[in-house]
This record gives structure tokens, C-alpha cells and sequence, in this order.
């Protein structure tokens, strides 16, 4: 056995079960927009939700039980989940751009206005604010359920994983509701498609980290992390975050900002 402090990973069937289900995926995607035929987008999400399920057992097996996850694996996982959350970051810079650069200099086609004319955007003091107080209360839980943690109060760590995950299921039941009674839709023209590829992608990531949440709140069921190595929950945290202050700028620029 090697004495190094790295983790050579062994070979796993998952990343390309991962590839095959991304394609399947994406040829849904386009089977159902276009002929209406989704049976393709079922195996897609199938093999994707299968593979997710499988590489993240092998992961807690790896760092739970099997003690792979030495110091110096941690350190590489840290800076793995950074510059991950740094991409998303420029991912969403992306839409700020698309917004600002058709908002801060209409043209001629959108009638010299912001917004254009004939869209009328959603109130901000309604619902999108009270999905700020949601998000931003979140962010309070899930800080208690890790200091929690560091602190050894497991049950006090449970109960702030279980009123931020029931906080993000409530901040998906909003947006969804509020999508189903907005006044435009995606195509109406620049204003529409940035406002839901924006809004859309947040939501998104907002139940991808709810579904993180859930799995650490199933870890710290079962035990698998302790005082001073939960780096898994620690990630899901910083996710977390990161969405809430995505969120921040979107209801200031899109919804403020661009009532």
C-alpha cells in the first residue's frame, strides 16, 4: 500500500455513464422541443440521476470509511469546489452582461426604453422580495447547521439542514408560481429571454443545492461526518452562498433595477 498522502483514484464505469447520459440527455432535449417525443430524455435523466447516485456512494465510501481523504486530498478538494463556484460565477456574468448591454443602451426595436415597450415586468416589492427574505434566511440555517457541526451539536445541525432545504423547496414553490403568472414570456424579446434564462439557471442551482443539502442531511443521519472533517457539507455551504448572493444581484438588477 502506497504511503503518500494522495488518493489514486481506481478506475469507475461513472464518468462515462455520466457522458452517455448527457447525450441521451441533450438528443431528448431536442427530440422533445421539436417532434414532442420525450422517451429519450427519460433514459438521459435516468442514466444522470443513476450515475450522480453511484459516483457520490463511492465518494463517502472513499472518505468515510476507506480514509482516503487525507489532508492533502482535502486541500486539492477545496480548491477543486473554488474554482468550481468561480466558473459559475463567470456562467452567470454572462447573463448580467447579455441584461445590461440591451438595458443600459435600448435600441431603436425595443422602442428607446427599458423595458421595452408593451412588456410590463413583475412588481419587485411582491414576490421577489419575499423570495430574498427566504433566500437570505436560508443562508442564516444552513451557517447555524455548520457551526453546529463544528461544534458537535448534531441535532441542532439536523434541524438547520431541515429549515434550509425546506426553505429552498419553498423558494422553488414561489418562482414556479410566479413564472406560471408573469405577465411576458421567454419570447418576448430580449427582455423576456434574459429574464428567464437568468432567472431559470438560478432556480436551477437553487435545486441543485437543495438536492446537495438533502445528501448531507442523510450523512449526518448516518454519521459520516465529524468535528473537524465535513469538508462534503462544507462545499454544499458554500454553494449555498453563492446562490444566495446570485440571487442578491439578480432581484437589484433585474427586478429592481429594471421595474
Amino acid at each position: 500500500m502506497s504511503r503518500n498522502p494522495y488518493h489514486l483514484v481506481e478506475f469507475s464505469p461513472w464518468p462515462l455513464t455520466g457522458s452517455i447520459g448527457a447525450l441521451f440527455l441533450t438528443l431528448g432535449l431536442v427530440g422533445w422541443f421539436h417532434l414532442g417525443i420525450y422517451s429519450l430524455l427519460l433514459v438521459g435523466l435516468f442514466l444522470i440521476v443513476f450515475t450522480m447516485i453511484q459516483w457520490w456512494r463511492d465518494v463517502v465510501r472513499e472518505s468515510t470509511y476507506q480514509g482516503f481523504h487525507t489532508v492533502k486530498v482535502c486541500k486539492g478538494l477545496r480548491w477543486g469546489m473554488i474554482l468550481f463556484i468561480a466558473s459559475e460565477v463567470l456562467f452567470f456574468f454572462a447573463f448580467f452582461w447579455a441584461y445590461f448591454h440591451s438595458s443600459l443602451a435600448p435600441s431603436l426595436e425595443l422602442g428607446s426604453c427599458w423595458p421595452p415597450v408593451g412588456v410590463y415586468p413583475l412588481n419587485p416589492f411582491g414576490v421577489p422580495l419575499l423570495n430574498t427574505g427566504v433566500l437570505l434566511s436560508s443562508g442564516v440555517t444552513v451557517t447555524w447547521a455548520h457551526h453546529s457541526l463544528m461544534e458537535g451539536y448534531w441535532f441542532s445541525g439536523l434541524w438547520g439542514l431541515i429549515c434550509t432545504i425546506s426553505l429552498g423547496v419553498y423558494f422553488t414553490f414561489l418562482q414556479a408560481g410566479e413564472y406560471f403568472e408573469a405577465p411576458f414570456n421567454i419570447s418576448d424579446g430580449v427582455y423576456g429571454s434574459t429574464f428567464f434564462v437568468a432567472t431559470g439557471f438560478h432556480g436551477l442551482h437553487v435545486l441543485i443545492g437543495s438536492t446537495f443539502l438533502f445528501v448531507c442531511f442523510i450523512r449526518v443521519l448516518f454519521n459520516h461526518f465529524s468535528m473537524g472533517h465535513h469538508f462534503g457539507f462544507e462545499a454544499a455551504a458554500w454553494y449555498w452562498h453563492f446562490v444566495d448572493v446570485v440571487w442578491l444581484f439578480l432581484y437589484l438588477s433585474i427586478y429592481w433595477w429594471g421595474y
